[in-house]
């Protein structure tokens, strides 16, 4: 089978090749998927890069541990365990596991779900790991409550888009805050008011919000604050352009700020679940989220197209056609 390949950490371009690669086994309670569709997180340009360097204490000091990167994915399944009764073959799915950016992927039961019948295989492998984490975002971490004032940085990206539409399926006031190249995109996602962040600064002004969600690290712990309502709080996902260093001491002063101050600010890594995956199905399938999909390429093109990310110039969603449906 083909697969993305990456031996020393780097630019992705530089970093990553396509080859031929040994099918993956699985066990009693494994499910081989014959993947369709897969996307591209800021996760996957992180651990790609091996930044922040921290990191490389779980993902591999001196090279990558996991040799195919990629999380996000969609397809059919080909095969399973002998234990295996949640699912079957033949059965479209979609879900999280290492190594999606290949043809076939091995996991267990518990890494995919069946996909919403009104997404086809391309727009169910936008949804995993962007929109749990902002279903995480807004509704673990935010506790938002219908009718508070939201407002979300970064709304043009993968998490920040799927924030929008899952506020406002919960009642939320949206403010979506994106740059230039994505104002229509983010103006489509419904929100009751969309602002450039080229022209006007909301953290320099005196607009207050009961939740504010910070979708890639846009703004400072200070900053965050002072946009908050007394009893507002405030949700950080993601590390930005952060050094190890940089990092530490924003979740340090965050944690302080928690602990000794009115206005909570919470820093998070999303944990897959099947539970939050089934809560995604049931807001397709309600109408309330959309994957806005800005790209779609080849596998051949991942390493060009997370270097996009890398540069901060991609477009909501890119999803990468892995096999035509």
């Amino acid at each position: 089978m083909r697969a993305i390949i990456q031996e020393r950490y780097g630019r992705p371009s530089r970093v990553l090749s396509l080859r031929d690669v040994d099918v993956p086994a699985i066990g009693d309670d494994g499910v081989l998927v014959r993947v369709v569709g897969a996307s591209l997180n800021a996760m996957d340009w992180h651990l790609v890069m091996g930044r922040p360097i921290l990191a490389r204490a779980t993902t591999g000091l001196t090279r990558p541990k996991q040799a195919i990167p990629g999380t996000d994915l969609a397809g059919v399944v080909e095969a399973v365990g002998s234990t295996v009764t949640e699912l079957a073959v033949g059965d479209a799915v979609f879900g999280g596991r290492d190594g999606a950016f290949a043809e076939l992927v091995a996991g267990r039961v518990r890494n995919f779900v069946r996909k919403p019948a009104s997404l086809d295989l391309m727009a169910a492998a936008a949804l995993p790991i962007a929109g749990v984490t902002a279903l995480q975002a807004v509704r673990d971490h935010g506790r938002l409550v219908s009718g508070e004032s939201v407002l979300i940085l970064g709304a043009g990206g993968g998490v920040g888009s799927y924030a929008v539409q899952i506020a406002l399926a919960d009642g939320g006031r949206v403010t979506a805050v994106t740059g230039p190249a994505t104002l229509d995109l983010v103006a489509g996602l419904g929100p009751q008011r969309v602002v450039n962040r080229a022209e006007q600064d909301l953290l320099a002004g005196t607009d207050r919000f009961d939740l504010v969600i910070d979708a890639g690290g846009f703004a400072s712990n200070g900053e965050l604050v002072r946009l908050l309502t007394t009893s507002g709080r405030a949700v950080v996902v993601g590390a930005g352009s952060a050094t190890s260093a940089g990092l530490v001491v924003h979740m340090l002063d965050a944690r302080l700020r928690t602990r000794f101050g009115p206005r909570p600010i919470m820093n998070f890594i999303a944990r897959m679940t099947r539970d939050h995956l089934s809560a995604l199905v049931t807001l397709v399938e309600a109408g309330h989220l959309t994957p806005a999909i800005g790209a779609t390429v080849g596998l051949d093109e991942v390493p060009a197209a997370l270097n996009v990310l890398v540069d901060g110039r991609a477009r909501g969603k890119t999803v990468v056609e892995v096999r035509p449906a």
